[in-house]
């Protein structure tokens, strides 16, 4: 019995040595001899699900996937042409040296996105994207790339309506996007920008609506904006603000930046708006608006005691166009201007919204307060509605 346990330690004793042995010199002989399970950490995993069954908490995913396809890359290219060299149009110049052209070339004008509106093609996107390209090019979600043309345009709300040409002349089916409710829109809810920004590929931010109806801004001759913290960056100008369930509620179309980026202050123009300039610009190829041929100013408290007016209300008609409605109907520079057909005028940009909203050739009531004789008196009026000319092309964006 002795003997054996001399044995067994022995072995045990020598078995102990030339694993240190191993160990120190050659230790990745003791790993690979190790099961593989060894080298694993433990982890916990969430267990798989069946395909689009797994959404995380709060994802919006889903609006996502329902928005994309249907916002696009917009490509303009503008022709750059040289001024005319006198000289090549002589004969005897032509006659020793040939045809000549007179410069000129191509350049890509920019970049910006669009939203597909229906099935059929047509594009919604902001006028100063595709304001002066000679050539426009649609590249889709899918990869493919279609030629467009502008049916129309209206910069006084910085929006065109693009159609895309098949390229074999047949009729196309596209991935439109369904257009949401503005009344369902209120601040604080969340909303998705989808564009091309700097021309990386089509992207997806987050953010809520931070405030609408923002007016004032200079940007557009007509302002109701969707204001939001969803990032907005050169590029996205175009491209679709979505709500919750992918449905668009807006087109994005400025920012407020110091630096060119994202500030989170963007600016969208509302899906009602868009969808009544869309529908006439189809319709017609233009926007038609109401117009009656006066200046106004804001209404300040001094000019309100001055009318002897116990609120600040109206707006202050500052100049009169002579021949025109205004002028027929007997408004004068000076009068505040109340209502227009029965609406309150709360300051100039709503008086230039209720007039623009009128038909040309309907004969409206306005009311105004006149001095007359040191006296404020109240004067109603009606005027035939003129039709707005089309701005000069310097004061467009």
């Amino acid at each position: 019995m002795r003997r054996l346990w001399l044995i067994f330690a022995q072995t045990v004793t020598v078995g102990l040595a030339v694993f240190f042995v191993i160990g120190v010199l050659r230790p990745e002989w003791l790993d690979l001899a190790r099961p593989v399970g060894n080298n694993t950490v433990a982890v916990q995993q969430v267990p798989a699900s069946a395909a689009g069954a797994g959404v995380a908490a709060g994802s919006l995913r889903d609006a996502a996937r329902q928005a994309l396809p249907a916002v696009v890359h917009i490509f303009t290219t503008q022709k750059v042409r040289s001024a005319r060299v006198p000289l090549i149009e002589d004969p005897l110049f032509r006659h020793f040296f040939g045809d000549r052209q007179d410069g000129g070339g191509q350049v890509n004008s920019g970049l910006g996105s669009g939203v597909i509106v229906s099935q059929s093609g047509y594009v919604l996107t902001n006028f100063h994207v595709v304001e002066s390209a000679d050539q426009i090019e649609v590249a889709l979600n899918d990869g493919k790339s279609l030629k467009a043309h502008m049916v129309g345009g209206d910069p006084e709300t910085d929006l065109a309506v693009l159609k895309l040409d098949s390229a074999n002349g047949e009729e196309i089916s596209l991935p439109a996007i369904t257009l949401g409710q503005m009344e369902d829109v209120g601040v604080g809810d969340v909303v998705l920008a989808i564009g091309n920004p700097f021309g990386v590929g089509q992207t997806v931010t987050m953010g809520i609506v931070s405030a609408l109806g923002r007016s004032h801004l200079g940007l557009n001759t007509f302002e109701n904006f969707i204001q939001t913290d969803a990032a907005i960056n050169p590029g996205n100008s175009g491209g679709a603000l979505v709500d919750s369930r992918g449905n668009l509620i807006g087109i994005n179309t400025a920012i407020y930046s110091r630096s060119g980026g994202s500030l989170g202050i963007g600016f969208a123009i509302p899906v009602s708006t868009a969808r009544n300039v869309m529908e006439e610009i189809i319709s017609t190829g233009s926007v038609t608006r109401g117009w009656i041929g006066v200046e106004a100013q804001e209404m300040t408290e001094e000019l309100a005691e001055s009318f002897g007016l116990k609120e600040v209300e109206g707006a202050l008609v500052a100049g009169v166009q002579r021949g025109g409605p205004a002028d027929a109907g007997g408004v004068k520079p000076g009068d505040v201007l109340l209502t227009v057909g029965g609406k309150a005028v709360t300051d100039p940009q709503v008086m230039l919204d209720l007039i623009a909203a009128q038909k040309p050739g309907e004969v409206v009531p306005f009311r105004l307060w006149r001095q007359k004789a040191g006296k404020t008196e109240l004067v109603e009026t009606s005027i035939r509605i003129g039709k707005r000319p089309k701005p000069p092309a310097a004061s467009r964006r």
